[in-house]
């Protein structure tokens, strides 16, 4: 349900923003055929300043995805291959004794990079998946007491399989909360998938795909985003939501407030991608399912019932007011 809100006219930044989010979606659409949604949450999540965790079975384009989205930009990207016997060093780095100088030079490691495309995270050991939880939350990087910033942008875009799958380790619930969203992919249609065998099946279409914006302009995008107008129903709104989830009978873990914090940063991308510079009901609840139900655990009775994370926070939605003043008062 929508609230109500004045006319206004498009900034020219936000202009900008839809502009070049447009291109990023045609050159990674290129790649990912019949998955418009999924494509622009990545994007959304970009602009946000998150994490994204894309999750379902093999073969179904989570790499792809992954890397197209990195291809499109024009800045450092690194894949770190995570298995079992990955160590926490690889990913943030070492200091190696330089018997020259006499004195320890620091190696950086695959996370320094704009984007960082994480392949199968749930394979490694949750002591490796841990090494993350710095670069993730607070864009650094701390090895032998010596801390290094990472330069934003900076994006970690996760892969996983089911944990049902075999050879696969559950994601702590520290690591899973700093991801902002999780998005499935799921099957093609027919129709895509045919698409898919004409395109694919003779070269990948990663080898024609061009960067259409660069690093600088994302951080350009990422400064409009935060000017976009939340109104104090809406935040209150968002912490209705996320507190519902916490005394819910269905769950044994609600959500945290940064829960709260990236359902709202998530929400002023959405509106900022629909080029408008206030936040909706609509941009939260749109949202809510892929930003809070991956940091949910479900009460032994809901698993015994099959009644996923997913379905509670649709019936936590259903069951909050939905906000009727002006999206725009301020």
């Amino acid at each position: 349900m929508k609230a109500s809100a004045a006319p206004t006219e498009h900034p020219a930044d936000l202009d900008g923003l839809t502009t070049a989010a447009a291109r990023v979606s045609g050159a990674v659409e290129q790649v990912i055929e019949g998955k418009p949604d999924v494509v622009r949450l990545a994007l959304t999540v970009l602009l946000a300043e998150g994490h994204l965790l894309i999750e379902d079975v093999p073969g179904v384009g989570k790499t792809m995805l992954a890397k197209a989205l990195a291809r499109s930009i024009d800045c450092s990207v690194r894949r770190i291959q995570f298995t079992p016997d990955l160590l926490p060093s690889d990913v943030t780095g070492v200091s190696v004794y330089n018997q020259e100088l006499r004195e320890f030079d620091f190696k950086p490691g695959a996370v320094f990079a704009n984007i960082v495309v994480g392949d199968e995270i749930n394979r490694a050991s949750p002591k490796t998946q841990s090494a993350l939880l710095e670069c993730m939350e607070e864009r650094q990087v701390t090895v032998d007491t010596v801390t290094y910033e990472l330069e934003p942008p900076f994006m970690v875009i996760a892969t996983q399989n089911p944990i049902e799958m075999e050879g696969t380790y559950p994601l702590p619930e520290a690591q899973r909360d700093r991801f902002m969203a999780r998005v499935s992919m799921g099957y093609p249609s027919q129709l895509a998938e045919l698409a898919m065998l004409d395109s694919h099946s003779s070269t990948s279409p990663l080898d024609d795909l061009e960067p259409v914006t660069d690093a600088r302009e994302v951080s350009k995008l990422i400064d409009a985003v935060r000017q976009v107008y939340v109104a104090e129903s809406l935040r209150r709104y968002t912490v209705e939501v996320v507190t519902a989830t916490r005394t819910s009978r269905e769950l044994r873990l609600g959500a945290s407030p940064r829960a709260s914090l990236h359902l709202v940063r998530a929400a002023r991308a959405a509106a900022a991608l629909d080029g408008r510079d206030f936040v909706l009901p609509d941009d939260i609840q749109a949202l809510a399912v892929s930003v809070l139900a991956h940091r949910l655990l479900p009460s032994p009775e809901a698993q015994i019932s099959r009644h996923p994370p997913e379905e509670v926070v649709r019936s936590i939605l259903a069951a909050v007011p939905v906000p009727m003043g002006g999206a725009r008062g301020r």
